[in-house]
């Protein structure tokens, strides 16, 4: 396995990203030019999500058009809206003999504390259609802007989440992977807390999270792309292994306060083996959960890895 250099979403091929920003939260769509079989994985509790159901392997779409991630919680669900419109004003969707309907599932993170209740709308949705191409940003930008992590004590001793991407490749396999970090959990390179709780002397044990009641409201979620030719189902098991890097990166993961959510989608017509798909896509996943704490920069309060004084 190879680690692709400054890797990034779109070194799967056949897509863009575009992010779009305002006041503390943003939205990040990938835009799949040919069409994409997709699947998708919800693993944590408090999820906000759209059209996840047509991913499952049963519905009769078989390509999704745009893949979008936003903050807002729920209400950010509306950016949704405004990238069909864009996409409908391209002529890009499935045409029902009665116009272009563009297929755009979404997945939400919480962010309202940190954009101060500023939720991103339809035509910040448009925005982040229109600036789509080969974007390597991460950090604050898009759906990153607003997130944090290490939130079991409540807002003291957060830290600044991020947008973090990657990509590995094997051979001709590429898998690639954008997630936007915004966990409960303290975030693990290896046996090594690089970001989460902490007070002024250092990091608190993750151990002292015990399913206490938090104040905050969180979830990751993210995209994996592969130049691989999948079925749906193997889409889905693909997003499903996927979460084997969320795992091994954020502890803990997958809880009642985190909404976690993980969409594949195929770009390509590589013939590789579905396993082989699953292990390079965790692999991505993980590496692009460190990068998206190391690429953030500070708000106001809420220190980045770079600002801590131990």
């Amino acid at each position: 396995m190879e680690l692709v250099k400054n890797g990034a979403l779109v070194d799967a091929g056949g897509l863009r990203l575009g992010h779009a920003s305002t006041n503390g939260t943003g939205v990040t769509v990938a835009i799949i030019d040919q069409g994409g079989t997709a699947g998708v994985d919800v693993r944590g509790s408090a999820p906000g999500t759209r059209e996840t159901d047509l991913l499952d392997p049963t519905a009769a779409v078989q390509q999704v058009n745009t893949l979008v991630l936003t903050g807002g919680s729920a209400f950010g669900l509306a950016a949704a809206d405004g990238v069909m419109l864009e996409l409908a004003d391209q002529g890009v969707g499935l045409d029902t003999g009665m116009g272009i309907v563009p297929i755009v599932p979404a997945a939400v993170i919480f962010d309202l504390p940190v954009s101060g209740g500023t939720r991103p709308t339809a035509e910040l949705g448009r925005e982040a259609v229109r600036a789509a191409g080969d974007n390597r940003e991460r950090g604050n930008v898009g759906a990153g802007t607003g997130a944090t992590v290490g939130k079991y004590r409540g807002f003291p001793g957060v830290m600044k989440g991020g947008l973090g991407q990657a990509a590995v490749r094997e051979g001709d396999l590429v898998v690639s992977a954008a997630v936007v970090v915004n966990a409960l959990g303290d975030i693990f390179d290896g046996d090594s807390k690089i970001a989460g709780t902490h007070n002024e002397s250092g990091f608190l044990p993750t151990e002292s999270y015990l399913g206490a009641t938090v104040g905050m409201t969180n979830t990751t979620i993210g995209i994996v792309a592969t130049n691989a030719s999948l079925t749906k189902a193997q889409a889905n098991k693909v997003a499903s292994a996927a979460h084997d890097g969320l795992a091994r990166a954020i502890r803990p993961l997958h809880t009642m306060d985190d909404g976690d959510t993980l969409f594949a989608v195929s770009t390509g017509n590589v013939e590789a083996h579905v396993n082989a798909v699953c292990f390079l896509a965790a692999e991505a996943v993980r590496l692009a959960v460190i990068d998206g704490v190391r690429s953030a920069t500070s708000l106001p309060g809420i220190p980045a890895i770079s600002d801590l004084p131990f």
